[in-house]
């Protein structure tokens, strides 16, 4: 169980990323806070900010790794499908402002 620093941490995390970034369905753009998965997205990256172990690689491979549910549990697909190239970019950036300012 997360103590009450570290939630807090979490949940900056998701404000700090929850607008940066997108996902593209169908050329709309809905953001990780809108979508509500800013802070699911937080919770993993969080480790790896703590442990000065942020990459580029290690958040692609939480992207990968992070399904989304589409049509009430018809579709699953990995977060990385859903987010263009450029928002990804914009989310490493985000994360690693966030990073600097730890």
């Amino acid at each position: 169980m997360a103590n009450a620093g570290t939630t807090k941490a979490i949940e900056d995390l998701a404000a700090a990323i929850g607008d940066k970034a997108y996902l593209d369905v169908a050329k709309w753009h809905l953001y990780l806070g809108d979508a509500k998965l800013h802070t699911v997205l937080a919770e993993k990256l969080y480790p790896l900010l703590a442990d000065n172990a942020f990459t580029e690689a290690a958040l692609v491979d939480i992207l990968a790794s992070t399904s989304v549910t589409l049509g009430a549990g018809k579709a699953t697909v990995s977060l990385a499908d859903l987010i263009p190239t450029a928002s990804q970019a914009d989310l490493v950036r985000a994360v690693e402002e966030y990073q600097r300012d730890m």
